[in-house]
């Protein structure tokens, strides 16, 4: 069951998220608030938000059928609702929807719509990864994309830059496409970048001369470099590729465009947009990089998140597997 909620009373970062709210979550004004705050206040990342607020809406139908209210929720009601997504979904996302339901439940506690949290003592499916499922490209596989775009048109001089910001400099796409015109800056005679990070961190590291000459042709082609305030990478204005509007080019637009640029390149891998990260820190490592500097120039917060993305390994294993000489 869901309530109907006019998108002009709520805050823009819910409003965005759906129209309609859990009725479940939203029966009294008091948790309506609390459902609500948490949402908006309590969540500053917006994909993390929006698969928080997924998940809080699928616990909310489960509980609607069974009968079970908010005020009378119980931690076994969370155990039989985590038992059942184990059935038909990944441990990540179990897990991930486990963090959400105890993040919402401690924020309504906190705020005294709930005596306690019900989430609290379950216990998630065990997980571990020692390598991570981002399609990768070879460095060849990448050189052939970079090459296969054509510089004749803006919007393929804006494609070149952004696919090239990726695999150089490991950005995550939400931080590419956040950038300003000024984000591209010159330093000690040397093109830099500013990265818009998770968290409102900002992460500055100087280009590739690759990476420099795409920007810099991209950035010249576009008129741009005086806009220092306007976004760096925008939507084109028609089909035709070569006018762009002062629009910021969306994530699922980049992914789209990614997909797009592989196929023409005659690419058969289904990469999305953090492939180039994965694949420019594992051409990095190849190279004789050291662990340490990619998880700096990644911005991670641990070795290990960037060990992830590290496929080396995979030579290894086709090498061996083409030794069976049947």
């Amino acid at each position: 069951m869901t309530v109907e909620v006019l998108p002009s009373v709520l805050p823009r970062p819910l409003a965005e998220l759906a129209p309609r709210l859990p009725a479940w979550f939203i029966a009294t004004p008091q948790a309506a608030t609390g459902f609500i705050d948490f949402f908006t206040a309590g969540i500053r990342n917006g994909n993390t938000r929006r698969a928080y607020f997924k998940a809080a809406g699928r616990f909310a139908a489960w509980c609607e059928t069974r009968g079970v209210e908010l005020a009378d929720l119980q931690t076994s009601h969370v155990s039989a609702y985590i038992e059942e997504l184990q059935a038909d979904h990944a441990a990540p996302t179990v897990k991930q929807h486990l963090a959400a339901l105890r993040m919402l439940f401690d924020w309504l506690v906190v705020h005294q719509v709930m005596p306690a949290n019900p989430a609290q003592p379950v216990r998630g499916p065990k997980h571990s990864m020692k390598k991570g499922k981002t399609p990768v490209l070879s460095a060849d596989e990448a050189r052939q994309l970079l090459d296969a775009i054509e510089t004749d048109t803006l919007i393929g001089l804006r494609d070149r830059a952004l696919i090239g910001l990726m695999v150089y400099t490991f950005a995550r796409v939400g931080a590419a496409l956040k950038m300003r015109v000024e984000d591209y800056f010159v330093q000690g005679r040397r093109g830099w970048v500013r990265l818009h990070e998770k968290g409102g961190k900002l992460h500055s590291l100087p280009c590739h001369h690759n990476l420099d000459s795409y920007l810099e042709a991209y950035v010249q082609a576009a008129g741009i470099a005086g806009d220092a305030k306007g976004w760096l990478f925008c939507t084109a204005a028609d089909r035709s590729g070569r006018t762009l509007t002062e629009n910021p080019l969306w994530q699922q637009d980049a992914h789209a465009m990614i997909r797009r640029r592989a196929a023409a390149a005659g690419i058969k891998t289904k990469i999305g947009n953090h492939t180039f990260r994965a694949t420019g820190i594992t051409a990095y490592l190849k190279n004789g990089g050291n662990l340490e500097t990619a998880q700096q120039m990644a911005n991670h917060e641990s070795a290990r998140t960037t060990g992830l993305y590290d496929r080396r390994s995979d030579d290894v294993s086709l090498d061996e597997v083409e030794r069976i000489g049947i």
